[in-house]
This record gives C-alpha cells, sequence and structure tokens, in this order.
C-alpha cells in the first residue's frame, strides 16, 4: 500500500534519474520522471528512450575484487534496474559488462513506464520546481549537459559557479568493413579466441600514425571554455601531447596480445570491442577524439584492417558539467541550501555510468524516505557506494575532482593484506558492512 502523501519529482531520464524513479517507487511512493527527449535533445543524444549510452557501451569490470565490480556487487543486492538491464542485454567482452546500447536503453524504458507509481512526463523543465512543504522532495539528474537555464537555476540557489570539464567519445565502426586478414581476435592474456578484435601496427605503421594524429585538425573549445578533461577519458590527441609513446603505453598497449598467427606481440595495437549482440558493430577502445570529422575517417583509416572502415559514429567532445559536492552537497545527497532537492548522477560529481546510477539509486532510496516523513540514510564508507557519497561529501573541496570509484576512496584495510588480495578483502569487508546497514535500516523499515 502506498504510504507517500507526496509525489517525488525527478528532472532527467539517464541512467541516475531512471535508477532513481525505480528506486522510489519500489516501496510504493509516487514519482513523476520529467525527461526532454524528445521533444528536445542535447548535443550527445539521439535516442528518444530513457538511459541512453552515449559514450562506451562498457560498465567495465564485472569482477568483485575490482572497486567497480565491487560497486555492481552492491547494485545488485538493492535491486538496481539498471544492473539488470545491463546483465539482461550484455554482449562479449572479457571480464567488463558491456551491454547492446540499443536492447539496454529499450529494456529500461518498458520497464519504467509500465512501473507502478511512475508517471513519465516528456517534457523539459527549465528551472528547479518549488518544494512547498518539507515532506516535498525533487531530484535533479539532468546529467553532464544540463541544459543553460537549468544550470541557471541551480546556481541561482546554490550561490556557486558550476565547475566544468570535457569528456570526448569513441568512434563505432560496421564489423564488415574490418579487414580480417589482418585484424585478429584475442584478449589481453587470455587464451583462446577472446572477446576483442585487435589491429596490430608495426613500428613503422606507429610512427607514420602519430605523426598524421599530431598534425590533424581538432575541433577547438571555444575562447570562453575552460579545457580541463577527466584523466580517465583522454582524447587520444591530448595524450599523445605528453609523449609520443604515451599511446603505446595506454590505448595502444600491445602487450599482452598474441597474434595467433605469429605467437608475437605487434608493436602496438588498436582494440574494437563488440558494441552489439549481433556482433556488427565495434567500438575502438580508449579512442576518445577531438578530431574533426573529416580527419578522423583519414586518420583512422591508417590503422591496419580498418583501410576500409565503416564508421557509424565518429568521435566527438561534449560539455560535462558537475558541482563542487563538497560545498554544496550532504552525505545523503540533499543540496545543504534545500534540503529537499537532492542532485543524482555525474552532475553531483562522480563519472562513469556505475557511479553515475549508484548516485541515483541512493538519491531515489533517499527521496523517497523523505516525502514519507522518514530520516535519509547513508551507506557506511566501508561499501563501494558509501566511499563514492564520502568522495562526493569530504573531500577538500580545494581538490576535487569527479571520481571513479577506485579502492582508494576506501577507509584502510586493518591489517596489511599483499596486492593481490586486496580487492578480495575489501570486497568482503564491504558486502558484510552492506548486508548489515541494509538490514538495520531499509529492510527494518
Amino acid at each position: 500500500m502506498n504510504s507517500c502523501t507526496n509525489t517525488l519529482i525527478i528532472i532527467g531520464g539517464g541512467l541516475a534519474g531512471s535508477e532513481a524513479a525505480w528506486q522510489a517507487a519500489g516501496p510504493g511512493c509516487r514519482v513523476v520522471l520529467y525527461e526532454m527527449k524528445p521533444r528536445v535533445f542535447s548535443p550527445a543524444h539521439h535516442s528518444p528512450l530513457l538511459a541512453e549510452l552515449v559514450c562506451s557501451n562498457s560498465l567495465r569490470s564485472d569482477a568483485v575484487t575490482s572497486a567497480v565490480g565491487l560497486l555492481k556487487e552492491e547494485m545488485r543486492y538493492m535491486g538496481s534496474l539498471i544492473i539488470e538491464a545491463a546483465e539482461q542485454t550484455r554482449v562479449p567482452a572479457g571480464k567488463a559488462l558491456a551491454v547492446d546500447r540499443e536492447k539496454f536503453a529499450q529494456y529500461i524504458t518498458k520497464k519504467i513506464e509500465a512501473k507502478s507509481f511512475i508517471t513519465v512526463v516528456r517534457e523539459e523543465l527549465r528551472e528547479l520546481p518549488a518544494l512547498p512543504s518539507e515532506t516535498s522532495a525533487a531530484i535533479l539528474a539532468t546529467g553532464p549537459l544540463t541544459s543553460d537555464a537549468m544550470t541557471g537555476s541551480l546556481g541561482q540557489l546554490t550561490g556557486k559557479e558550476n565547475l566544468a570539464f570535457y569528456d570526448a567519445i569513441a568512434p563505432i565502426v560496421e564489423a564488415e568493413s574490418l579487414d580480417r586478414n589482418i585484424v585478429y581476435q584475442a584478449s589481453r592474456y587470455d587464451a583462446g579466441p577472446g572477446d576483442y578484435l585487435n589491429c596490430p601496427m608495426d613500428k613503422s605503421q606507429y610512427e607514420n600514425f602519430i605523426t598524421e594524429l599530431a598534425q590533424a585538425e581538432k575541433v577547438e573549445l571555444k575562447s570562453f571554455e575552460k579545457q580541463k578533461y577527466f584523466e580517465g577519458c583522454l582524447p587520444i590527441e591530448v595524450m599523445l601531447d605528453r609523449g609520443p609513446e604515451t599511446l603505446r603505453f595506454g590505448p595502444m598497449k600491445p602487450v599482452g596480445l598474441i597474434d595467433p598467427r605469429t605467437g608475437r606481440e605487434a608493436y602496438a595495437v588498436v582494440q574494437l570491442r563488440m558494441e552489439n549482440k549481433e556482433g556488427t558493430l565495434y567500438n575502438m577502445v580508449g579512442f576518445q577524439t577531438k578530431l574533426t570529422y573529416g580527419e578522423q575517417k583519414r586518420i583512422f583509416r591508417m590503422i591496419p584492417g580498418m583501410e576500409r572502415a565503416e564508421f557509424t559514429r565518429l568521435g566527438s567532445i561534449h560539455r560535462n558539467t558537475f558541482v563542487c559536492g563538497p560545498e554544496l552537497l550532504l552525505p545523503s545527497l540533499q543540496v545543504k541550501k534545500r534540503p529537499g532537492l537532492l542532485l543524482a548522477g555525474q552532475l553531483s560529481g562522480v563519472e562513469g555510468y556505475v557511479e553515475s546510477t549508484a548516485i541515483g539509486l541512493l538519491a531515489g532510496i533517499n527521496g523517497a524516505r523523505l516525502i514519507s516523513g522518514k530520516k535519509p540514510v547513508v551507506p557506511p564508507p566501508e561499501t563501494a557506494l558509501g566511499a563514492l557519497v564520502a568522495h562526493l561529501t569530504t573531500t577538500d573541496p580545494r581538490r576535487f575532482q569527479p571520481s571513479n570509484i577506485n579502492f582508494g576512496l576506501f577507509p584502510r584495510l586493518q591489517q596489511k593484506i599483499p596486492k593481490k588480495f586486496r580487492g578480495e578483502k575489501y570486497a568482503e569487508r564491504a558486502l558484510q558492512a552492506l548486508k548489515k546497514w541494509h538490514a538495520l535500516t531499509l529492510a527494518a523499515d
């Protein structure tokens, strides 16, 4: 029976907003989810579906002994719709959890639209909604491309100027256009055929490639835009500016990728990851770029095996807007100056699909609690979710930057553990803490 007397407003139907709606409606709270598509599209969005993926189709490692894999496991335990959708629409990607992006978004859209207590409104909200009572609540989950109007409305409330940096996305190529006489299939260090396609380069080919890349025409930022990229998603041109070997020790690293036809490693390798279940599309792994479209086609067709490549999506650069969480947010994700408003997703200051969804999950839980007259909850810092929240809200504001989840954000282990066993110990501690916290707080209600 619905115990909520108010309606939770959620603005933004991306990963975080969709997850927040799902979590809030679970205990029977009424939710109105505002999504501006298809009336209005951001520069990076093209589909009317909820939870559209605009960058990679990978949710990264699925191993619970990795920080992001542990975060996924916590989300599974808490009934995450996004993780459920990913598992239902996954494509081969070695140890990573990658999805067919169209089927993934379709799955989530159908679930949200069919869910009791959720009403999806296809309309753009250009300012923060009024919250007339102490048990009114709203979640802002408009993502890294929050409109200027909504950014201005948020700025008026917080009195702080939003920070911004720029993310670049990688191209997608048609599988049939690849030369399989050159491209070979292998995963790093894995025996067998592997889940990735690999385009090998010898030294001469690599040097020619980076020479042309360095001279290629790029899409420059406007004069008023500050160039500040996220370190985990650097454009390949920016990496190359750091030295001629940077790419060969980064996304083009050949180590562990043995060509089964020769039994040897190449000098450099460009990896391609399956983009859909049918295996008709492949993503250029780590090849985020701000080259012009014409230059992308010219430069990337220099890669062995991609001479006749046909691209279904070329790379681009896009704005990523976020707030300084340590100054503006409570650990419950409530905005200090207006506790009825919660922030979720990348706008809150996290980076990555999984992290954005996890923050949406917590915001949805707490939004539902607020409109039900209950106190919001905060997960323990030993958990991956709690460590992420602690980063958002306790970091020195002068040094704050968006971050993916990593074990460096967790409280240290009490005993000294060999490095190869630390992930296992972090996971063991985190899951014990999560289950205890869940039983004493959420399940107890």
